[in-house]
């Protein structure tokens, strides 16, 4: 079926015991997304309302028209590097058209049934980018967390970190404390979760927000707050409203869109495979696509940012016994609720506090473990992975994942030619040609006959035989045009020759290939053979 959400095939054997469960995942999941919610919108230069609206809006949308039974949607850590460059050069009319223009390509990707082509991303890639946004979001993070005054952070990396230098003598040590305090609860509470009792079930998130955020309404601590910076957070229901949508601006939108929709698919799509080995489920990847594509389309028009699955919460609802997605849905109303009666809150909530949170999200985010693993891995490998790492930092997230795909894919191509081989054999051990008179060369060719492998048959045309050339292509799995141009030009050449060419063994692809371009056509019918092989002796032929 063309769109399927995941939701209509859960109320079967749905009973209120699994209900309840939904429930207090879904209350537990949205409270430990606003913190997060927050933190993530203002370290991409937004509001943070633009964080709770979009945790709201798409959060309630994905489950309900997703197709996972227990993915989580809403704003993540890993647009922040991504959304703050285009506020910062664009402007937030611009990203809320670039959001908008990426829920659209997520959808179309969806309906073209090309979800299960993010899974051919190489992991060197993932782990590459994924590291180096995780990197970029604890840099972003120094000014907050150490309290230093400065106006604008850059968003490309020397300028950011000149900027940091700069402002190194004006650092806040009571946010410094503050931070340090609450990143020290967030590692006490995972590390002793065990020893909590029911009190495990609260996230270490939150305790810290809420300690930190007591500490400095109590003691009226000199930190910037949510309140000093943006005024708090609006206690009314986000409202629709249209932005500027032209053809001049929109052009100019179109790569941050496709920026923002690829790493919006790889991301929802990583999540939901976790979510599914988590739950032994498999989840509709074009569903999920066109899901995220309409949340993405909705949430620009109520001053929302871009949405994706996300890792933490999906996981957080897993283990808090969320099964269906009733509880993303509770998640997005618990957000909702809290928005109502709980925003004036939030007006002292310290920013150190959240950077520290975000530097605690960065860390459990990047997979650090690999880059000590290096040494294990082949060099293309670790040049994958460092190179994809270190242009997302420096440079730009779409260049490094374009080089990287780059590197992967030269990679595999040597990888792929390196295994295929050609060997020669004894034309006297086929025994439906003893009747042939003169000398026979046989060769078995292995592997795959395409564009990185076609010097297996130059190497042959630079030995050709006097009377009878035989190819056993039983072995070859696969032959692409490239390839099938090179077997028609060795037959020319051996036509030109007077050579007789028999070719034996095409099967399944290569035979549909051959059948495709005409060269069945133009052999002779006693020059093809389906089969010849007798289990002949081999030797690789040089």
């Amino acid at each position: 079926m063309f769109f399927h959400p995941k939701i209509l095939d859960t109320f079967k054997g749905y009973n209120r015991k699994l209900f309840a469960k939904d429930v207090f995942a879904g209350l537990t999941v949205g409270i430990v997304a606003l913190p997060l919610a927050m933190a993530f919108a203002i370290a991409s230069g937004l509001k943070p309302e633009a964080g709770i609206f979009t945790a709201i809006l798409a959060g309630g949308l994905i489950s309900l028209l997703g197709g996972s039974r227990v993915q989580i949607g809403g704003p993540a850590g890993a647009f922040i590097v991504i959304v703050y460059g285009i506020v910062e050069r664009y402007g937030v009319p611009n990203l809320l058209l670039a959001t908008a223009m990426s829920g659209v390509f997520l959808f179309l990707m969806g309906v073209f049934r090309l979800g299960t082509l993010v899974r051919f991303i190489p992991i060197a890639v993932i782990i590459g980018f994924t590291n180096g946004i995780a990197f970029l979001i604890g840099l972003s993070q120094i000014k907050d967390f150490f309290g230093l005054q400065i106006e604008k952070m850059p968003a490309q990396f020397f300028q950011a970190v000149q900027a940091l230098y700069q402002a190194a003598g004006s650092f806040n040590p009571v946010a410094l404390i503050l931070a340090c305090a609450s990143l020290a609860i967030l590692i006490l509470w995972r590390i002793s979760r065990h020893r909590l009792g029911w009190l495990s079930h609260i996230p270490g998130t939150v305790v810290a927000m809420i300690l930190a955020t007591l500490a400095t309404a109590l003691f009226n601590l000199p930190v910037d707050t949510i309140g000093s910076r943006f005024g708090g957070v609006p206690s009314g229901l986000p409202h629709f409203e249209w932005f500027p949508i032209s053809w001049d601006t929109a052009q100019f939108m179109v790569m941050p869109a496709l920026t923002l929709a690829l790493l919006g698919a790889i991301e929802s799509l990583l999540c939901a495979r976790i979510a599914d080995g988590l739950i032994h489920d498999r989840h509709d990847s074009n569903q999920e696509l066109m899901a995220q594509g309409v949340a993405n389309v909705v949430t620009p028009f109520f001053g929302g940012m871009p949405a994706t699955g996300t890792i933490a919460r999906t996981v957080t609802n897993v283990e808090s016994g969320g099964s269906t997605p009733i509880a993303g849905i509770v998640h997005a109303f618990t957000l909702l609720i809290i928005v109502l009666f709980a925003a004036p809150l939030a007006k002292s909530i310290p920013l150190a506090s959240l950077a520290a949170i975000l530097m605690y999200v960065a860390w459990n985010m990047g997979e650090w473990k690999k880059f000590i693993d290096l040494k294990q891995f082949r060099l293309p490998y670790r040049i994958t992975i460092l190179s994809v790492f270190l242009l997302t930092v420096i440079l730009d997230l779409t260049v490094a994942v374009q080089v990287g795909l780059l590197l992967a894919f030269i990679t595999f191509i040597y990888r792929i030619s390196s295994l295929s081989r050609c060997e020669r054999a004894e034309g006297k051990d086929f025994a439906a040609l003893n009747n042939l008179q003169g000398r026979i060369d046989a060769y078995r060719i292995y592997g795959a006959v395409f564009f990185g492998a076609v010097k297996l048959l130059e190497k042959i045309e630079e030995n050709l035989p006097t009377q009878t050339l035989l190819l056993d292509f039983k072995n070859v799995i696969y032959v692409d045009t490239s390839g099938m141009e090179t077997i028609m030009e060795l037959a020319h050449l051996c036509k030109i020759r007077n050579i007789n060419l028999i070719i034996c063994g095409l099967d399944h692809q290569p035979l549909e290939m051959a059948q495709r371009s005409g060269f069945l056509e133009i052999l002779p019918k006693d020059s093809f053979y389906a089969d010849l092989y007798s289990g002949i002796e081999t030797a690789t032929c040089h």
